[in-house]
């Protein structure tokens, strides 16, 4: 692939942050694999764990937020607001969101596009064989990207363990 797009492509590469084209093929093992859903390439997943209760995947977010001083902005109820609409009963289907302000800040100063991924979001939901919990794949950002100052990737490298964290605890139920 790269030797199709040329010069440039190979100086992009090079300028990138180590474990790069490890991540970028990760990506691409993933796309392939789930039939071109971009979305499975660019997300982490866990099955939640059988027996775990919606609350109990709240409590494990609302715990990991405190212990690592992020703050939950914004939930989006999505299967409750179809459900009014509809007057059916719709799948599980939560968003929730989470920020470190500072965090965010130094981001959008190093990359302003990065706005684009705040905040951070991490999302149930109901499928055939139980629940899932889906965030975005950090790793993209991080190793894809250019190299960022020590203060970017120290704090964004923080946010990732949060977001796994909550992944992790939240498909465990452990809060």
């Amino acid at each position: 692939m790269l030797g199709l797009s040329g010069c440039s492509t190979y100086r992009v590469v090079a300028n990138t942050q180590s474990g790069a084209g490890a991540e970028a093929n990760r990506m691409l093992s993933r796309w392939v694999d789930s039939g071109g859903d971009v979305a499975a390439a660019a997300s982490w997943s866990r099955k939640v764990r059988a027996g775990v209760t919606i609350a109990e995947i709240e409590e494990a977010f609302a715990g990991v937020a405190v212990e690592d001083n992020v703050r939950p902005v914004g939930e989006l109820f999505v299967s409750n607001e179809l459900a009014a609409r509809s007057g059916k009963k719709e799948r599980f289907l939560k968003v929730y969101s989470y920020c470190d302000p500072a965090t965010a800040r130094l981001m959008v100063d190093f990359s302003p596009p990065m706005a684009a991924f705040l905040p951070c979001r991490i999302t149930v939901v109901e499928q055939v064989d139980g629940l899932w919990i889906y965030t975005m794949n950090m790793d993209m950002l991080i190793k894809l990207g250019r190299p960022m100052p020590r203060p970017v990737s120290d704090a964004v490298l923080r946010v990732r363990g949060t977001l796994l964290k909550m992944l992790e605890r939240g498909a465990a139920g452990e809060f």
